[in-house]
Formats: structure tokens, C-alpha cells, sequence
């Protein structure tokens, strides 16, 4: 069992340097190309713009790794994410603690996620029905509970708006949160005797059951954690606006799936790595950024983006045909 344990351990990590190297040399070649054409691409307010506006795509994207590994998905995460945002903002116009709010709208959002570990892990259900319906039962919420308005937190305390809004050594706190928590979620998933409960979950469910591995508990705690991560990510937009809206994080799922395919997650499960996520988000958000940068009509963005996606699962597709061959 531990040589065979040894040699999973082994492809795994081969398909995901190959991976990784490859999406690293396509950023260093369009980040190259890029600020040929603008120079300003590597001024320092826009690469600090860069970084903030990935971050939280970027902590999303850490729990969506589990989930594709697992040899599912969450497409709730987007949702979740505004509706942690809009309870924390309701909580503290009802005069709760700001901090006492966010932690209320976590521990909401990790019921989110118990019901979609419970109905996937335990049950049985499809992710893509059970995240789908909690997708739009948790969207469906957030209109209900602001009316199509936005909630502001003006008057919160200013310690909560730094963490979104705030510098650390000219770097932004937001940004800084996000690489922690990236780091972390990295060794996590390569080191960490759990997270290889995930991928034998992925890549061969009947063998981890015969092995001893309780595969309805694995998924249960993955959709918990990627709950954990969109209410995070909710919580720090909230911060960085001071304001939460009727449609924060609408979208968010797709970008999320698109870049952990980039950066080597497999939608057919047992395969990805946080670090490789993380580079999916960063080369969408150079594309994205090129894109304002040349003032494209953010009509073409929103069709570049689902052109990437789809490249991605086809590519994602073709790859493992090859290795089934």
C-alpha cells in the first residue's frame, strides 16, 4: 500500500511541475509582450491594482482546488461569497460588531457548505445539480435580503475596512492575506496526509473505499473548507468597498474553474495543486488587465473569458484521452 501510495505521490507531482512550468513560461512571455505594447503594465499602482483584484478570485480558487481534486466541484462559490458579504454588512447595520458579523456570516456560509458535503459526500447527489441548486438558492438570498439595493458599512470600524482597503509595508493587506493563505493551502494540499485522502478520492473513489478511506467525510469537509474560502473571500471584498451588492461574486465560479484547469486541476478528479490555481489567476488577470489597459470593450472581455474556459476543459479533455490511450 505505501509503495503504491509512493508512486501516486510521484506522477502526481510530475504532472503538476509540467503543468505549473509551462503556465509560469506563458505569463513571463505575455507579461513581456504586454509591457512592450503598455508600458505602464508594470507601473507600480498597476501591478498593486493587479494583485488586489485577484486576491480574492485567488482565495476562492484555494478551496476550489480540494473540490476539483476530490473529482468535483462547487459552482455555489460565487454566491456564497455575496452572500457573506451582504449578511455582514445586514449584521452590522443591525448594530452587530463588525467582527462579530463577519464571524455570523462564516459560520452561515459553513452551514452552505455542511448541506452540500452532506448531499454530495453522504448522499450521493451529482456537485454539479447539488452546487448548481445551492448556487441560486444562496444568489436568490442575497436579493431577497437586499432588494436589488446595496448595503453600506460606512460606519464600521476602520480596523475591519483595512483589511481590504489597507497597506502593509506598500503592500495590500488584501494581497498579503491572499499569498498566507496560498502558501498555506500549497502545502496543505502537497504535504498533509488528508489532502491525499483527496486525491485518491479523485482519481479512484472504489479503490479509496476498499483502502479504508470514508470518502462521504473527505467530500463533507472539502465543501466545507471551499465555503470556508468564498465567505473569506466575501468578507474581504466587503472590506475593500464598503459596500456589498446584490451581485458581488456573480461569475466568480467560472473564473475560479478556469483557472485551476490552467494550472493543471483535472475536472475528471486526482490531480491539481493550489500553486497551480493560483497561476491560472494571475495569467486571467493579466489577460484581463491587458485587456482595460487597451480599452476593450468589456463585452470582449466577458466573451475571452468563456473562450478561455472552454480551451481550457478541451485541452483539459484531449490530455487525459492521450493518457488513457
Amino acid at each position: 500500500m505505501k509503495s503504491s501510495q509512493g508512486s501516486i505521490k510521484r506522477v502526481i507531482h510530475g504532472i503538476r511541475g509540467f503543468k505549473e512550468s509551462t503556465v509560469i513560461l506563458i505569463i513571463i512571455l505575455l507579461c513581456t509582450g504586454i509591457s512592450i505594447s503598455a508600458p505602464i503594465f508594470l507601473s507600480l499602482d498597476n501591478l498593486k491594482t493587479t494583485a488586489i483584484g485577484l486576491a480574492c478570485d485567488g482565495i476562492i480558487g484555494i478551496g476550489m482546488t480540494l473540490s476539483l481534486i476530490s473529482g468535483g466541484f462547487d459552482l455555489s462559490v460565487g454566491s456564497v461569497m455575496g452572500l457573506s458579504a451582504v449578511l455582514t454588512a445586514l449584521f452590522a447595520g443591525m448594530g452587530i460588531n463588525i467582527w462579530l458579523a463577519a464571524f455570523l456570516a462564516v459560520a452561515i456560509s459553513l452551514i452552505i457548505g455542511l448541506i452540500n458535503g452532506i448531499l454530495i459526500g453522504k448522499v450521493g447527489l451529482n456537485p454539479f445539480i447539488t452546487t448548481l441548486g445551492m448556487m441560486s438558492i444562496a444568489r436568490g438570498g442575497v436579493f431577497v435580503l437586499t432588494q436589488g439595493t446595496s448595503l453600506s458599512i460606512n460606519n464600521a470600524d476602520q480596523s475591519f475596512r483595512f483589511l481590504g482597503s489597507g497597506n502593509l509595508f506598500g503592500i495590500p493587506v488584501i494581497a498579503i492575506i491572499f499569498i498566507v493563505l496560498a502558501i498555506l493551502g500549497d502545502f496543505m494540499v502537497r504535504k498533509s496526509s488528508p489532502a491525499m485522502k483527496v486525491f485518491y478520492v479523485g482519481s479512484n473513489e472504489k479503490a479509496a473505499i476498499l483502502s479504508g478511506i470514508n470518502t462521504g467525510k473527505v467530500k463533507l469537509y472539502v465543501y466545507l473548507f471551499t465555503a470556508l474560502m468564498a465567505s473569506l473571500a466575501g468578507i474581504l471584498s466587503l472590506s475593500r468597498f464598503g459596500v456589498a451588492t446584490a451581485n458581488m461574486g456573480s461569475g466568480s465560479e467560472m473564473r475560479v474553474i478556469s483557472a485551476a484547469v490552467i494550472g493543471g486541476a483535472a475536472l475528471a478528479g486526482g490531480e491539481g495543486s493550489v500553486f497551480g490555481t493560483v497561476l491560472g489567476v494571475l495569467l486571467l488577470s493579466i489577460i484581463n488587465n491587458a485587456l482595460v489597459l487597451f480599452n476593450v470593450s468589456v463585452h470582449w472581455q466577458n466573451l475571452i473569458a468563456g473562450t478561455i474556459l472552454i480551451l481550457a476543459v478541451t485541452i483539459d479533455l484531449l490530455s487525459h484521452k492521450r493518457k488513457n490511450k
